[in-house]
């Protein structure tokens, strides 16, 4: 499960590696963004899901859409991992795992978060979520599409 499409999405603070507190109804006021859930850093099939992010900024950018990374490791191993891969955008720390589950991204009983990416438009409405736990590029993908489908909308009705 996820959370569904035309459901606003839960406001939230966490600590980021830029050193401050990340909220969401701050920090990405008035803007879209794509939050993605990952289990653990260093782990396989996440540094190849934040490498495909990272490989794609400039399309995120293009589209005008931050990128946000979630997990429970603390903020010292995502430093590590963002510098080791040279990731151009935020990792948050949600160690008690509250976002996770506010956001549907915990796995029950053993409380390890999904590998779950949600699209938010500028009001923060979810408008496209997509889970798939062992594959990595599948999740960029399908926000690629997501936000070239949300392009042609626009240019549509224009």
């Amino acid at each position: 499960m996820s959370l569904k499409p035309g459901k606003k999405a839960p406001d939230f603070t966490l600590p980021s590696t830029s050193g401050k507190n990340f909220t969401l109804s701050q920090n990405c006021k008035g803007k879209a963004c794509i939050i993605y859930f990952y289990p653990k850093d260093f782990t396989r099939v996440c540094t190849a899901e934040a490498c495909d992010f990272r490989n794609l900024f400039g399309a995120f950018r293009n589209f005008d859409v931050a990128v946000i990374g979630i997990s429970r490791d603390d903020i010292p191993t995502h430093l590590k991992f963002q510098k080791e891969y040279n990731l151009p955008f935020e990792l948050l720390s949600d160690e008690k795992g509250n976002v996770c589950n506010a956001y549907d991204a915990l796995i029950p009983l053993i409380r390890i978060p999904k590998r779950i990416t949600y699209f938010l438009d500028k009001e923060h409405v979810v408008r496209a979520a997509f889970s798939d736990m062992f594959e990595s590029k599948a999740h960029v993908n399908e926000m690629i599409k997501t936000l070239q489908s949300e392009e042609s909308k626009k240019s549509s009705n224009s």
